[in-house]
Parts: structure tokens; sequence; C-alpha cells
């Protein structure tokens, strides 16, 4: 692994309302499934000739972050 991403989870602050926790809560995870999102890309671009195992697990993931992303939009 080239390097670790560091956890900047927050904890929550006195003054912070709901909504605002919510708001960090989805900007955090949308960060995160970028990067799953951003990896998959250079996966797939690695692995020019995949497998059909590799390209379904490929597939599956990206279809899950693209649901997760979807959930997401749909609390706003």
């Amino acid at each position: 692994m080239k390097g670790q991403a560091k956890d900047k989870t927050k904890a929550k602050s006195p003054g912070k309302t709901g909504d605002d926790t919510l708001r960090t809560l989805k900007h955090d995870i949308n960060n995160q499934l970028s990067n799953i999102l951003l990896a998959l890309e250079q996966l797939r671009y690695e692995i020019p000739e995949a497998t059909e195992d590799c390209t379904f697990y490929l597939e599956s993931i990206s279809l899950s972050t693209k649901k997760i992303s979807s959930l997401l939009k749909e609390t706003e």
C-alpha cells in the first residue's frame, strides 16, 4: 500500500447541531466513497484483461459505492 489514509474522525463538539453532525458525516462518507471509486478505476486500468470473477467483484464494489452515495443524497 502506497500510503495509509489518516482517520480524521472528530468527536462531536459541544456547539454542533444534529444537522451539522449529519452534514459532516455525509461529507466524510462521500470522501471515502470517492477514494474507493478512484482506486477501482486504477485497478481497471492496471488489470486490462481481468477475469470474469475480477470484473464481477470490481463492478459489485462500484455499484455498492454508488448506492451508498445515492442513499446519502436522499437525506438532503
